[in-house]
């Protein structure tokens, strides 16, 4: 193996690893807001909200992402590749956080609920100073895991030519006509973003701990 096309491309390397982790940035941001609404639709008392939510959530996990790109891609016609990845991983990330964060919610302790009622909160209320923090700490794990995914699954938007790190190693592998040496690159890369987060979340898990 020879990597010296390194010094001459590594730009193509660093553009597109920014561009993936700024995709992915603004989809567990935007899929975490979705998912905290979808979860509390799905929790509703209200009949007809919690079927909406749970048609949206098992449409999107019964779909592949691929189809889910491709139809805001084509579907939202003149909008950017960029957004048009933000939002199919948005959309894609929301139903699967919306279980993990329903699932959460549900392990808090029901005492909880009738204490914030005692205590005069609104139902909003509650679930902001109240249910949501203690469901935090019980899905951080889950949401961690989901976060890591999204990294490694933010590759499949290089289908519609966005510039994100797989697109670039794939220019990089069509010019230096090295099929092998710049995926080996890709790989190191995406190992290291994925070890991060996962240092960061241990990290946050373990102070959540001791705060308790």
């Amino acid at each position: 193996m020879e990597f010296g096309f390194l010094l001459k491309y590594y730009k193509f390397f660093i553009a597109g690893t920014s561009n993936t982790l700024m995709l992915s940035a603004l989809t567990v941001v935007f899929g975490l807001i979705g998912g905290i609404f979808l979860s509390i639709m799905k929790i509703s008392p209200f009949k007809p909200t919690q079927k909406i939510a749970s048609f949206y959530i098992a449409f999107i996990r019964g779909t592949p992402l691929l189809v889910q790109l491709y139809i805001v891609y084509y579907g939202l016609k003149d909008i950017p590749m960029f957004a048009a990845g933000v939002v199919a991983m948005s959309i894609n990330s929301s139903a699967y956080i919306a279980e993990i964060i329903r699932a959460g919610i549900a392990a808090v302790d029901k005492g909880q609920f009738e204490a914030t009622k005692s205590l005069g909160m609104t139902t909003s209320m509650a679930y902001k100073e109240v249910i949501l923090p203690q469901a935090f700490k019980n899905i951080l794990p889950a949401l961690g895991n989901e976060f890591i995914v999204l990294i490694k699954e933010s590759a499949i938007v290089s289908i519609i030519g966005l510039h994100d790190l797989m697109y670039n190693v794939d220019t990089i592998r069509g010019i230096t006509y090295k099929p092998f040496e710049p995926l080996i690159v890709a790989a190191l890369i995406y190992f290291v973003l994925t070890a991060g987060l996962s240092k960061v979340v241990e990290s946050v898990e373990r102070r959540l701990q001791v705060s308790d």
